[in-house]
């Protein structure tokens, strides 16, 4: 697995007063060691939030970036299963999505090799209240 989805923080554009217990981080910006336009990652990235709308009444946006080289990429928090949001990952092209559970944050590939790994608490790599 990268090592850089193990250093990734988080931070949210707007207050996010409830969140569930349980919620997944998905992106659909191009893949690790893929560059994209800017066009076609703008696109993914609405695709992913109607996709996200249909299967969750709670979807946020959040950004994901490395505090070493400042690299911010835009996702989405939503309330959906783990399974789900790997089978969604996969959909739009994601090597790996974050999962929260109980405030405890994991990561995990998408595909075959989908499996919880722990990176550390949620609220430690959160610029926002939980």
């Amino acid at each position: 697995m990268n090592p850089v989805y193990f250093e990734t923080h988080f931070k949210t554009p707007t207050y996010i007063k409830n969140w569930p217990n349980e919620f997944a981080i998905i992106t659909a910006y191009a893949t690790t060691g893929e560059v994209w336009t800017e066009e076609r990652n703008n696109q993914a990235d609405n695709n992913l939030k109607s996709e996200l709308l249909k299967q969750s009444g709670w979807v946020e946006r959040l950004i994901g970036y490395s505090p070493t080289t400042g690299h911010a990429e835009p996702g989405w928090a939503t309330a959906i299963s783990f399974d789900i949001a790997c089978n969604i990952g996969q959909l739009f092209y994601q090597d790996a999505i974050y999962y929260v559970e109980s405030n405890q944050l994991y990561v995990s590939f998408c595909d075959h090799r989908r499996f919880k790994v722990f990176v550390e608490s949620f609220q430690a790599r959160i610029e926002s209240r939980l």
